[in-house]
């Protein structure tokens, strides 16, 4: 019987050895909790035994606990990277069709090729289903989907209007916007761009070409001998779009100034521009309900001012407003600057990025400014975690003893908050399972000893003569 209990003591602490081992080897594993072995004493009883003179049978491993307790946080650059600061569990599925999910605490994700948030090791993170505004439709475990990532957002939309807020130096020469040439940088004063859109979202580049006008006079006509018909303080605006002109249409109150009750006149030469006139003090003054100035890209094959245009892609042609309510163009003695250049238009947007705050709302961003939110971090726990079926890859499937998974919302019903950029270390501490196996290591020597002694007992008296 005295071997049976030694050998029992082997066995129990063959098991802690193993348990500790194992804590060792997944102290760096993220999101693994450690295990404790629990034994129990093991005795002979009988109906008529005598408790006061009972001994012992040795010794059972009753059970391997593990211990949910918080690790630390290991802070990342990799905003797909997920820690859970308190109680739950990530909700995984296997694959696109399983019903059944497995959950975990390591939340190591990365993004496969069809835009799927997975684990390492494969498994799909599952998301409540989200309305525009971020809420929650529903809070069921079987209403979570597979999160996704949609490489594009949107659709394309042609640009409308340019708003255009620049200062025109007031010191430059006067210019003759007839002899206009863009790739003559003396022939204009300034210039600006801005990239806008057509309706199938193709980027063009529209420039911007200021020349202070020698030309502009009160009746549209020439220039008096004497000066008394021309305008002062006159610019000239000229539109290109991808090195085409834009041919501005007929236009008889444009959002341009007036000089002393004076509307600004188109050019009827072979350069199609719009003027600009300010008032002596530098400043833009409208007199009259704004029309914006609009264009559009000389379709077809046409000939402007010498040059051969033809359309490209197919798309509508694009019709561009230039906007001047929202910011005035001024003419100081200062150099020339761009005070505000925007544009209505945008193309299909592509993903840039994402954010996920503590709640679990998952936002993805896209090139074209949008902001979709995709859905919502789903969130598991259990009556009992202890109760729960280990399956590998630090992941774990609800049991008899865990319970029914209680699926909800990050910060919500004590369920833990979402760290995005962070990963959750093992709980294991090192220099506690170091000692604790130095410990099992000596039950073990101890439990050999026994057989041993046991061993050259029974040897003396097979000795006996």
């Amino acid at each position: 019987m005295s071997f049976n209990i030694a050998l029992s003591g082997l066995k129990s602490s063959a098991n802690d050895l193993s348990v500790t081992s194992n804590n060792i080897a997944n102290s760096a594993t993220y999101g693994f909790k450690k295990s404790r072995t629990e034994f129990a004493d093991v005795y002979a009883v009988s109906a008529f035994g005598n408790s006061g003179t009972a001994i012992g049978s040795g010794v059972i491993t009753s059970g391997v606990t593990q211990q949910f307790k918080q690790g630390n946080m290991d802070f990342t650059e990799n905003s797909l990277d997920l820690a859970i600061s308190g109680e739950g569990f990530f909700v995984l599925k296997p694959n696109l069709d399983t019903l059944e999910p497995t959950f975990t605490r390591a939340g190591a994700f990365t993004v496969d090729k069809d835009g799927y948030v997975v684990s390492s090791a494969g498994e799909f993170l599952q998301a409540f289903q989200v309305n525009d505004n971020g809420s929650v439709k529903s809070t069921s475990l079987s209403s979570t989907q597979p999160l996704r990532l949609p490489a594009a957002a949107g659709s394309p939309e042609a640009t409308t209007e340019v708003d255009i807020g620049v200062n025109l130096p007031s010191s430059e020469p006067e210019l003759d916007p007839a002899n206009f040439d863009p790739t003559e940088t003396n022939t204009y004063t300034s210039s600006t761009s801005v990239t806008v859109y057509d309706s199938l979202g193709e980027a063009h580049i529209a420039n911007y070409y200021y020349i202070k006008d020698a030309t502009a006079t009160t009746d549209g006509g020439p220039v008096d001998p004497e000066g008394k018909n021309k305008i002062s303080n006159a610019w000239a605006m000229v539109t290109y779009v991808d090195g085409k002109p834009v041919n501005l249409d007929d236009v008889s109150a444009p959002d341009i100034a007036f000089l002393d009750g004076h509307p600004s006149q188109k050019d009827a030469a072979s350069v199609s521009f719009a003027r600009v006139i300010f008032n002596n003090d530098g400043t833009y003054q409208r007199t009259s309900p704004p029309s914006p100035i609009t264009g559009t890209v000389v379709p077809g094959n046409v000939q402007l001012a010498g040059i051969n245009l033809s359309t490209t892609n197919g798309a509508n042609d694009l019709k561009l407003s230039i906007d001047m309510a929202n910011n005035a163009p001024t003419q100081f003695a200062s150099a020339f600057t761009v005070n505000s250049l925007s544009q209505n238009g945008h193309t299909v947007g592509r993903l840039t990025g994402m954010d996920i705050d503590d709640t679990g709302l998952v936002r993805a961003n896209y090139t074209n400014g949008e902001s979709l939110a995709l859905g919502r971090v789903a969130m598991a726990k259990f009556a009992n975690s202890q109760g729960l079926s280990q399956t590998g890859n630090t992941s774990w499937r609800q049991s008899l003893a865990s319970g029914t998974a209680l699926a909800g919302q990050a910060g919500t019903s004590n369920f833990g908050s979402i760290r995005a950029g962070a990963l959750e270390s093992s709980n294991v501490d090192i220099t506690s399972e170091l000692v604790h196996l130095i410990t099992a290591q000596r039950n073990y020597q101890s439990n050999a000893k026994s057989i041993e002694t046991f061993n050259a007992i029974t040897q003396t008296i097979i000795n006996i003569r």
